[in-house]
């Protein structure tokens, strides 16, 4: 790393420059990451937390399964329970309607309406989950959005609700989630044109998981296969993975095009060395450590602007501040840039001595 680190004293400007571009793609990187997980969150928290080792959907005719189409009867519901190895089926009823508080000037608030019976096994949903047909359960972000607390009244589709319990955060389809008792979901459902069947079963247990959804004209999945039935999160996360990996490709072509001009500019100086006895693999040690201290001076600087922006920005948009967008990030930024590095090694192995001594002239 001699020459490396003399290089790097030397033409400082140049590897300012590459490193601002690292540490700018980085921060696009970093920052899109933050943002695709808020979004995701937003988007799926509830489905991730429902009490359940399987989530049982409808297995439509044609198609695939959905949230919004899938409808339990009665009959699946005593079948599932009546199976060898479930402990316990929960059936969970969603929909979508607005809230409010019966005040003229209140504001209407779109939220997420899930059915579900108190006696549910523990998770972020049940544990909001009201013990009458007159209560409801928020979530954090429903009872900021209507301004309440425990105590106050809602409406829900011409209904008026005691609030009894606010929980944690809990979203779907980027909508709070609010909780109702099975006989309250029913009529809301009813009231906004369903047919007041269960949406789906959170069961526990062991069972023959395929024979039975096979049995039974259901898809049982774990609640993060289950995503994929969430129109919403399919269309959102494929668009933002897809500009993340182009962000990626293009951190790796410019830090592999740097590099490889830098490597051609001194392609004399390489030669010199290696006519002196400098073997090849110094030389690409050389080469590879320069490229990580650039990398890594230039990641460390974009990371930690994700993570002053992201910190001020939780609070005006779903950002998500975790090492899953930073850290894991960082690590794919500095592996692509290190391979892109290592395309421009080519000069380096490929090297003539005799260059260096003049015998091309």
């Amino acid at each position: 790393m001699f020459v490396a680190w003399r290089d790097l004293r030397f033409a400082r400007g140049r590897f300012v420059l590459i490193g601002s571009v690292v540490a700018l793609i980085t921060l696009l990187v970093g920052f899109l990451a933050g943002l695709t997980g808020g979004l995701a969150s937003q988007n799926v928290s509830a489905v991730l937390s429902l009490p359940g080792d399987r989530l049982v959907l409808q297995n439509p005719p044609d198609g695939q399964p959905s949230f919004s189409e899938s409808s339990i009867d009665a009959t699946t519901i005593s079948a599932w329970r009546e199976t060898s190895g479930v402990d316990t089926v929960t059936p969970i009823g969603i929909v979508q309607g607005r809230a409010s508080v019966p005040s003229a000037d209140a504001p209407t608030v779109a939220v997420a309406v899930f059915g579900i019976p108190q006696d549910a096994p523990r998770s972020t949903v049940s544990d909001i989950a009201p013990d009458a047909d007159d209560a409801v359960g928020l979530s954090a972000g429903a009872a900021e959005d209507l301004d309440v607390s425990v105590g106050d009244q809602i409406t829900i589709v011409g209904n008026t609700y005691r609030v009894t319990t606010i929980g944690d955060e809990a979203w779907y389809s980027h909508t709070p989630v609010v909780t109702l008792s099975p006989t309250a979901w029913e009529e809301t459902d009813k009231r906004l044109g369903g047919t007041s069947a269960a949406t789906l079963l959170a069961v526990t247990g062991s069972p023959d998981w395929d024979a039975t959804a096979s049995r039974t004209d259901t898809s049982a999945k774990p609640p993060l296969t289950s995503l994929t039935a969430l129109e919403t999160f399919k269309s959102e996360i494929g668009s933002l993975g897809l500009m993340i990996a182009m962000l990626f490709g293009v951190s790796a072509l410019v830090v592999g095009a740097f590099f490889t001009v830098w490597t051609m500019q001194r392609a004399g100086d390489i030669a010199v060395l290696k006519a002196l006895g400098a073997s090849t693999g110094s030389l690409i040690r050389d080469a590879l450590g320069q490229a990580l201290v650039v990398l890594v001076l230039g990641i460390g600087v974009g990371i930690g602007i994700v993570t002053v922006l992201g910190t001020l920005a939780g609070g005006v948009l779903p950002f998500l501040l975790s090492p899953w967008t930073t850290l894991a990030p960082a690590a794919a930024m500095a592996a692509l840039g290190l391979a892109g590095a290592a395309v421009a090694l080519r000069a380096v192995t490929n090297a003539d001595p005799l260059t260096a001594l003049g015998s091309n002239r």
